[in-house]
């Protein structure tokens, strides 16, 4: 009997462990909150274009937000050194509540100037990183523009800009692209006289016409004057085109229009289709930085000579062809 009784005993007692290894289903709310949760990563130029992120090259703010207090906070960004990718740390700066870092990284070129990388986040050594892909723009949007004229009805004549894919481009599309995040818009400004003339990079002049739009170029003017009509520039007209990509990259191309005296107007009433060709000057964008000037500056200096007057300007892809670095500002 006792030994009965003992043996009771004992399943009784292995009864009561064996309960406390059965899985307890948590209430509501408990065990919430332990899966981390990937902060917000912000660069300054970043875009988005369908599914991926442009950055503009060169120095760039980085900012990193946590919904939480977050310490510590490692930050890398892939970086082509060398043509070998390597993770490069950057310096984060928490705010007070260690919410929000911020920190600054050049960005540079990578193989094919539209290089792809990760920017990295981790919150402690045995934790998954998190990864954030982007894609650095370092290329300048292009575009090749055809200018003609037509007489308007009363007086003056009407220029029309529009991108081409005439023989002078390599390809069959229309010549208006970028070759990494895209062409984001173009301007065309039309100005009497060199609207650089004593001023640096921003014209000190007011246009006379605008327009501006997406790809492709497509910009009719208003009637500009003749000679012998109120208004007339016996010197030629001067036309700033800008083109900015997705990222804020920029182009910048720069011509002088012939001036439209009588015999021009009389050539452009004999064109039976309408669209006269524009005799044009295409000048080089000066970038030197010269004494008393602070900063990168642009005139229409010097003239860029094809050897041929095909009424169009600008490039078929990305090029230095119109940036001069050692040409001093005139006097």
């Amino acid at each position: 009997m006792k030994k009965l009784l003992l043996v009771l005993l004992v399943i009784a007692m292995a009864s009561f462990l064996l309960v406390g290894c059965i899985p307890v289903t948590p209430g509501e709310g408990e065990g919430e909150g332990e899966e981390e949760i990937c902060p917000t990563v912000h660069i300054t130029s970043q875009a988005a274009v369908g599914t991926k992120t442009y950055i503009k090259g060169g120095k760039q703010t980085i900012t990193v937000t946590f919904a939480v207090p977050t310490a510590p906070v490692s930050v890398y960004v892939g970086a082509d050194l060398r043509n070998e990718l390597h993770d490069v740390e950057v310096v984060m700066y928490p705010n007070a509540d260690k919410t929000i870092y911020t920190g600054t990284f050049e960005f540079g070129e990578y193989s094919g100037d539209c290089g792809e990388a990760y920017i990295y986040v981790e919150t402690c050594e045995t934790c998954a990183p998190c990864k954030y892909p982007y894609t650095v723009d370092t290329v300048h949007p292009y575009a090749l523009i055809a200018v003609t004229a037509d007489d308007c009805t009363c007086e003056g004549v009407a220029l029309t800009f529009a991108s081409t894919s005439s023989t002078l481009c390599d390809v069959t599309d229309v010549c208006c692209d970028d070759e990494c995040s895209g062409l984001a818009s173009w301007a065309i400004d039309i100005y009497t006289k060199d609207p650089f003339d004593v001023c640096c990079d921003t014209p000190c002049a007011s246009p006379v016409a605008s327009c501006s739009g997406v790809c492709p170029v497509a910009c009719t003017t208003i009637c500009l004057p003749t000679e012998g009509y109120t208004g007339y520039v016996p010197d030629g007209y001067y036309v700033l085109t800008t083109l900015l990509d997705e990222v804020g990259n920029k182009a910048r191309y720069y011509v002088k229009l012939e001036p439209f005296t009588n015999a021009f107007l009389a050539l452009v009433k004999a064109d039976t289709g309408n669209d006269y060709v524009v005799s044009l000057t295409e000048y080089a964008q000066n970038k030197a930085e010269t004494v008393g000037v602070t900063g990168v500056c642009s005139w229409f200096r010097p003239e860029v000579d094809y050897g041929n007057d095909t009424g169009e300007y600008g490039f078929c892809s990305d090029s230095p062809d119109n940036v001069v670095t050692s040409i001093a500002k005139p006097s």
